[in-house]
């Protein structure tokens, strides 16, 4: 799947070892977190998987991008699945931080250290 809507491109890569890597390009905000609960939709109607959103390609994320990615969590878990965010960049990092963000979500350096951290690489 690839979607762009606005400024925010979303595409997924299934991953042969069961996890989904979500990647997350451009601005997530007001205009384009529907985009991401979209997305999110048709990724957890199939059966369950863990999800790792690859969010190193995100420029710009407001509140409403990150009540998106808390959403997105919460449904996956639902699921019985993991949700995990990987590749923040330092600005990212900080707003995570402060929001408490880094205490509900899995947070890894990179895509392939939360694969490591799943066991599935």
């Amino acid at each position: 799947m690839n979607e762009t809507e606005g400024a925010l491109s979303i595409s997924t890569r299934p991953c042969p070892s069961g996890p989904v890597v979500l990647r997350l390009a451009g601005d997530l905000d007001h205009y384009t977190g529907p985009g991401l609960r979209t997305a999110m939709a048709e990724l957890l109607s199939g059966p369950g998987a863990d999800v790792i959103a690859d969010l190193s390609a995100l420029d710009y994320c407001d509140s409403t991008g990150m009540t998106e990615i808390i959403t997105a969590h919460h449904r996956t878990e639902d699921k019985g699945s993991s949700f995990s965010v990987a590749g923040l960049s330092p600005a990212l990092t900080q707003l995570f931080r402060v929001a408490g963000l880094d205490q509900l979500l899995a947070v890894y350096p990179s895509v392939e250290e939360a694969l490591d951290a799943l066991g599935a690489s």
